[in-house]
């Protein structure tokens, strides 16, 4: 096995396991300028302030066939079809808002669905790693 892969193999396990304790609350702005804090624990509150499962976790969704019932195919299928542009970052979204793991405002979100698309483009580029 290559150094390089070798390499890239240990920071995309790292990176899965350490996950779940990094960045749980991020603080972002909304379009007055006031500061507002993104809770990946409480998805769905009555506030104001909306807050998204985050990109990683949204395509993880349904690399893991989470959204199968939506219509979105898991694991080499789903990179196969990313791949042929059959699936877009867009589809991805509107499957996990329809499967309520996401509000519907996502979609709208353009810096959200670059974020699930560059998800979706790390799957392909790391999908020839084999472990």
């Amino acid at each position: 096995m290559k150094l390089s892969t070798l390499i890239d193999s240990v920071l995309i396990v790292a990176s899965i396991a350490l996950l779940p304790g990094i960045g749980d609350a991020q603080t972002a702005t909304n379009n007055s300028g006031e500061p507002i804090t993104i809770n990946s624990n409480n998805l769905f509150t009555h506030s104001t302030n909306v807050s998204y499962l985050k990109p990683f976790d949204a395509a993880f969704l349904a690399y893991q066939g989470n959204l199968k019932a939506q219509g979105i195919s898991s694991g080499s299928a789903l990179i196969s079809q990313y791949q042929t542009g059959n699936v877009t970052a867009l589809y991805v979204v509107k499957a996990a808002v329809n499967a309520k793991n996401l509000p519907a405002q996502a979609l709208n979100d353009k810096g959200y669905l670059n974020a699930v698309q560059s998800q979706l483009t790390s799957f392909d580029n790391t999908s020839h790693l084999s472990y």
